[in-house]
């Protein structure tokens, strides 16, 4: 049996209980540049790569306010993933109009993600080719969550995803363990070396990478260019490795020199003995 005879309808299962055109959605995500979230207990920070089509051509921004106390990276179709941030942003336009509250953070990904399964669901409609990193912060604290082409959803400390994701992945796990004490500045610094570690040929700079917080009593804010600069500078100053000081070089010559103490002269020579045959001395007049 031949895969293109069950993906022609995003309804139509395979012999072996798979949605083809479900996991053709989520290989969209795997081809995406890559966005890394990561929270601590205060603060969450969104990094992306931006890619390019040429070097004619300007950056495809993959970061998006959606309200004041919430935002979203996207990996996959980027035309898929804008529908979706406006869905996002009418929902809490509507929710604050009517309730004249902020709308938490998880209740509005639930609702993206049912929206992601509707597609899966009718044959006339196609499942949205990409995957969204929602990060906010609401009444019950920081949060970050992932949502699937699926339907699925799921809330992590950390997470990668798009193409090379496995890389920042390992660095997360070393590390996220020291992320819920973190400050802000100490938040961003792990995002852009989680995100410089997807990076294959070209190196990270304030041009193809983004960055955007939310915290306790920061609004969502995307840092871009010249405002990044900065954090950019600091990473590649500290992962530079220590050169040791021309002083400090010693040769090895001098060293031995050094060791080698010059001992004083010991004379092995013993006194000869008196004669026994000679008699004492004369006093002296």
């Amino acid at each position: 049996m031949f895969r293109n005879q069950y993906d022609t309808d995003v309804t139509t299962w395979s012999p072996q209980g798979r949605l083809f055109q479900v996991e053709y959605a989520m290989e969209a995500v795997k081809q995406g540049s890559c966005a890394v979230g990561l929270k601590s207990d205060t603060h969450v920070v969104l990094a992306t790569l931006k890619r390019s089509e040429s070097e004619l051509s300007s950056y495809q921004r993959k970061v998006f306010k959606v309200d004041d106390h919430m935002g979203m990276a996207m990996s996959g179709i980027t035309a898929d993933g804008r529908v979706l941030c406006k869905y996002m942003r009418n929902e809490c336009l509507n929710h604050r109009y009517v309730f004249e509250s902020a709308l938490p953070v998880g209740r509005l990904v639930k609702q993206v993600a049912d929206k992601h399964q509707i597609s899966t669901q009718r044959s006339w409609k196609r499942p949205f080719g990409v995957g969204l990193l929602v990060a906010g912060y609401d009444m019950t604290g920081s949060h970050l969550f992932n949502t699937c082409p699926s339907g699925n959803f799921y809330e992590y400390k950390a997470m990668a995803i798009g193409a090379r994701a496995q890389a920042a992945k390992t660095y997360l796990e070393k590390h996220y363990e020291s992320l819920p004490p973190c400050n802000m500045d100490e938040l961003i610094r792990h995002g852009l070396r989680a995100v410089q570690a997807c990076l294959q040929d070209s190196e990270l700079s304030s041009s193809n990478c983004s960055i955007a917080i939310v915290g306790k009593g920061m609004p969502f804010t995307i840092l871009e260019d010249a405002a990044l600069e900065p954090y950019v500078s600091a990473v590649k100053e500290e992962d530079q490795p220590a050169i040791a000081e021309p002083d400090a070089v010693v040769d090895a010559t001098t060293v031995v020199e050094a060791e080698m103490v010059a001992e004083p002269a010991v004379d092995n020579t013993e006194a000869a003995p008196a004669d026994e045959d000679e008699g004492p001395r004369p006093m002296e007049i």
